[in-house]
C-alpha cells in the first residue's frame, strides 16, 4: 500500500518495457521546475487582480481553479494523461493565488512564512531520504497512507457537516492548542508523504519506466506540496490568532 497518487503497484507490465529513453530523477526535476512556474505565474495574477479591486474575476479564477483542478488531479490519477498536467498545475496556481492574498490580508507576512517553511520541508525530507533516516517501507507507506486517507475523511465529513447541518469537526479548525497540535500533525503527515514521492520518482527511473511518468511524478510531488503549503498557512493562521 502506498501514496495514492504515485503507486507503483498499479503498472503493468508491458508499461515497463521501453522502446524509447525511459524516465529520470534529473528529468523529473525539469518537469516539476516548469509545473512550479506555471503555479507561481497563475498564483501572481490572481492575487495581483484580488489586491487591484478586480474580486469578482480573483474570486472566480480561485473557485474556479480550485474545482477544476480537483477533477483534473482525479482523471490524472487514474489515465496518467500528461497534457492534463500543466493545465493543473495553471489551475492550483489559480486557487493558491487567492487563499494566499486571503490569508496575507488577515496576517501580514505569512505567506513568506508559509514558503519558507514549506521548502524548509521539502529539502529536510529529501535529505532524510537520501541519508536512508527515513525509508519507504511497506510498514511506512501504509501508515502514511491510511493516516492520509484518514485526514481526507475528517475534512469530507467537515465540509458536507458545514454545508448541510452547521457542524464542524470540533477543534479541527480552532486556534485552541488542541487545534494547533491536529494542524500540527496534519503538516507532518503531509510532510511525510513526500517521501513516498522521492521514493515512486527513484524507483521510476530504476524500473526504466517510459519518459511521459516524469510528469506523472511531478504531478504527485507538486499534490504533496500544494497540500503541504494549505496546511502550513492554516497552522500559521491558528498561532497567529492566539
Amino acid at each position: 500500500m502506498s501514496n495514492p497518487i504515485l503507486n507503483e503497484d498499479r503498472f503493468k507490465a508491458d508499461e515497463r518495457v521501453l522502446e524509447s529513453s525511459p524516465m529520470t530523477v534529473n528529468g523529473t526535476i525539469q518537469v516539476t521546475a516548469f509545473l512550479g512556474l506555471l503555479l507561481v505565474c497563475a498564483a501572481t495574477f490572481v492575487w495581483s487582480r484580488l489586491t487591484a479591486g478586480y474580486t469578482d474575476l480573483a474570486n472566480g479564477l480561485m473557485y474556479g481553479g480550485t474545482i477544476v483542478g480537483f477533477i483534473l488531479a482525479l482523471i490524472i490519477t487514474f489515465t496518467r494523461n500528461k497534457y492534463l498536467v500543466p493545465i493543473y498545475a495553471v489551475c492550483e496556481g489559480c486557487a493558491l493565488g487567492g487563499i494566499s492574498a486571503i490569508f496575507e490580508a488577515q496576517f501580514h507576512g505569512i505567506v513568506i512564512q508559509a514558503v519558507i517553511a514549506t521548502f524548509a520541508a521539502l529539502f529536510s525530507m529529501l535529505v532524510l531520504y537520501r541519508l536512508n533516516v527515513i525509508r519507504a517501507t511497506d510498514k511506512f507507506r501504509s501508515v502514511i497512507f491510511i493516516s492520509t486517507l484518514s485526514i481526507l475523511g475528517v475534512y469530507l465529513i467537515n465540509l458536507i457537516g458545514g454545508l448541510f447541518f452547521h457542524m464542524q469537526v470540533p477543534f479541527l479548525n480552532s486556534s485552541s492548542p488542541v487545534g494547533i497540535l491536529i494542524s500540527a500533525v496534519i503538516v507532518i503527515i503531509a510532510a511525510l508523504n513526500l517521501i513516498l514521492d522521492f521514493d515512486f520518482i527513484e524507483k521510476g527511473e530504476q524500473m526504466m519506466l517510459p519518459k511521459d511518468y516524469e510528469w506523472y511524478g511531478a504531478f504527485g510531488l507538486m499534490v504533496t506540496l500544494v497540500w503541504l503549503y494549505i496546511e502550513i498557512l492554516k497552522l500559521l493562521a491558528k498561532i497567529n490568532r492566539k
